[in-house]
């Protein structure tokens, strides 16, 4: 998201779309948030990506933790629509339920921790 940590791979190679929602869990993993499967909406934002390549370079920084699926998106306008998104698959011993599913409300600083 604008504003944290990983956004500067997105900031010169995609288009900001707008805010949005996807159905699952969002843990705090310490460092950074995790989506995972589960009843509720996790908040977000959805970018089109100008450089097809850009995929590739996500999936590293993201990490072995994270797979890359395709969900269903309902952007704040009330559309839906097909994105790809990142789900946190690997241990949560440690993680938070972040009950709202909004990273920014929880964290409205950028991330530094």
């Amino acid at each position: 998201m604008r504003g944290y940590a990983l956004h500067r791979v997105l900031a010169s190679a995609s288009t900001f779309v707008g805010e949005g929602r996807v159905r699952g869990r969002l843990v705090d993993l310490g460092r950074y948030p995790g989506l995972i499967d589960g009843v509720g909406d996790v908040r977000g934002e959805i970018y089109q990506l100008d450089d097809p390549q850009l995929l590739a370079v996500l999936d590293r920084e993201e990490g072995y933790n994270f797979g890359r699926r395709r969900a269903t998106v309902t952007l704040a306008s009330g559309r839906r629509a097909r994105a790809w998104v990142y789900r946190y698959r690997g241990r949560r011993e440690t993680a938070v339920l972040i009950p709202d599913g909004d990273y920014r409300r929880a964290y409205p600083c950028p991330v530094t921790r």
